[in-house]
């Protein structure tokens, strides 16, 4: 139980996490939650504000969402966005004008009454509109704070009492705020304390982690990923020798990825396991092409070997995963409105045969959050800056089925690009970089002959928080000797491809 935390209400957009990390960046906790928990507030005394996200829904059509009155009793601070702007005004009476086509883009806001959650800004700003509906009608007793020049209601506040409505997205870069909205809400009228802070969550985790365990033994699979490794460090730091970590080979994993790992870890002084369990992986993979089947089955068999190992261990209760929040919300576990992206084997808790228990200490924590936890703790900054790597490995990056040779062609495909981003120092500069094993084969000239190999593609992103991202522009120089390294090193390879979609509407991996 934390002392203070904002919720966030998510009615199915595409940017509730944003709102949600950004309610973080300002050092306050806060929770994702399905609108039918809700009635919750009236109980928890921990919550100092609640926000409601945007949604694809029509308050007009659909009355499931309707605001409790339960929410409004408490006098806690409410901030609704877009659909929630438009929820609110439903609630007081309003009016709500449904739409037949979106507005989507930037659009020009004019503040003609100031108040503190516009503290700090001209009044004139850019912001992003991404709705249908509109508010035509303001409730009573609410004043208009802002207007658009599209829109006639942009921003309004019921007069006595700190609830807000605004119909642009003051969580997206594109509002040109520099997130002092967001600022103003959580810090000037929520009164956070601004305590969530590393050394807090720290201090917090190793508590709570010791209080859990006792004596027990705890095993993790310790990947080398950056997720998995700062769980290592954190249940260390805890417990000590009570950890034994596994290191899973499932014949998906980076090149050398064992020696790394190794290296990385040398000066924790950290019980270790190194199981080579690719075989497993690789029969139970043959002739799977579904990318969601291909997860599944990745997902129980890591649980299964886990399940073995396990028992060659005395007085382990305990298994332990680098979850991390996006991992939670992006499998649906927090709202039944938004769609399934994908699904992630370390979430959803464990079969029912398994006898053990799950400890997650970073399920609470964003990407950003762990990596700067991890180096508080003391994980090498090497390790910490690495690339995203999915947990099932490159079997979501061989589409269709998995083979032993496409995995070892992907493997020094992704190795050559890896290493020449670092080479050119612009790994730091990339936020996700990797190779990906297309199911084809195209005709190529090798020396004076003709050739018929495989075509793998390159993929990089830039991007802050994962939720969208833009293709990272390369020097075209550097591509050109990237594809002349690929296909001179790995015979089985006679094309390289450059993916430039941005996410969205295509997602950062490709399954």
């Amino acid at each position: 139980m934390y002392e203070e935390k904002i919720l966030v209400i998510d009615y199915g957009s595409q940017y509730t996490q944003l709102i949600a990390r950004r309610i973080r960046e300002n050092k306050t906790y806060c929770e994702v939650l399905k609108p039918e928990l809700l009635n919750n507030v009236k109980t928890d005394k921990s919550i100092i504000g609640v926000i409601l996200s945007g949604g694809p829904n029509s308050v007009s059509k659909d009355n499931q969402y309707d605001l409790p009155d339960i929410l409004f009793e408490n006098d806690i601070p409410i901030l609704g966005i877009c659909f929630g702007m438009q929820l609110i005004c439903k609630k007081f009476n309003g009016k709500v004008k449904e739409s037949t086509s979106r507005e989507y883009g930037k659009s020009k806001l004019e503040i003609i009454h100031n108040n503190k959650i516009f503290e700090g800004l001209e009044n004139s700003i850019e912001v992003w509109m991404s709705h249908g509906d509109s508010v035509i009608k303001c409730p009573t007793n609410f004043s208009i704070l802002a207007t658009t020049n599209k829109e006639g209601l942009s921003a309004i506040k019921l007069n006595d009492n700190d609830i807000y409505g605004i119909q642009f997205h003051p969580e997206v870069t594109h509002t040109l705020d520099n997130g002092k909205i967001i600022f103003n809400f959580v810090n000037n009228i929520c009164k956070s304390k601004a305590e969530w802070t590393t050394k807090n969550i720290i201090a917090r985790q190793i508590n709570s982690i010791k209080e859990k365990v006792k004596t027990d033994h705890v095993i993790l699979g310790l990947s080398g990923g950056v997720d998995s490794s700062v769980a290592a460090a954190i249940i260390h730091k805890a417990i000590q020798d009570q950890l034994t970590c596994i290191f899973i080979d499932n014949g998906l994993l980076r090149l050398n990825e064992k020696i790394k790992v190794q290296n990385s870890f040398k000066g924790f002084n950290m019980n270790i396991k190194y199981v080579d369990a690719s075989a497993i992986f690789l029969e139970r993979l043959k002739g799977i092409t579904d990318p969601e089947e291909k997860r599944k089955i990745i997902g129980k068999t890591f649980i299964d070997v886990f399940q073995t190992e396990a028992k060659k261990i005395k007085n382990v209760k305990w298994l332990a995963q680098g979850t991390i929040y996006p991992d939670v919300i992006e499998s649906a576990a927090s709202s039944d409105n938004a769609h399934l992206i994908k699904s992630h084997h370390n979430v959803g808790g464990l079969p029912k045969d398994m006898d053990l228990k799950l400890l997650e200490p970073l399920r609470e924590l964003f990407k950003d959050e762990v990596r700067k936890l991890g180096i508080d703790i003391g994980v090498e900054s090497r390790l910490i800056n690495r690339h995203p790597f999915p947990g099932p490995g490159l079997a979501v990056r061989i589409l269709g089925e998995v083979k032993v040779e496409y995995a070892n062609i992907l493997r020094k495909a992704d190795d050559i690009f890896i290493e020449m981003l670092n080479e050119k120092k612009l790994y730091n500069n990339v936020s996700q970089a990797f190779a990906v094993f297309m199911p084809v084969k195209s005709v190529g000239v090798t020396g004076d002959g003709r050739s018929y190999g495989n075509v793998v593609s390159l993929r990089a992103v830039k991007t802050i928080d994962f939720m969208t991202a833009k293709p990272f522009e390369f020097p075209f120089n550097f591509l050109e000797e990237v594809s002349t390294r690929i296909i001179n090193e790995v015979p089985e390879i006679s094309r390289v491809c450059l993916d430039i979609s941005s996410k969205p509407p295509a997602t950062i991996e490709w399954e």
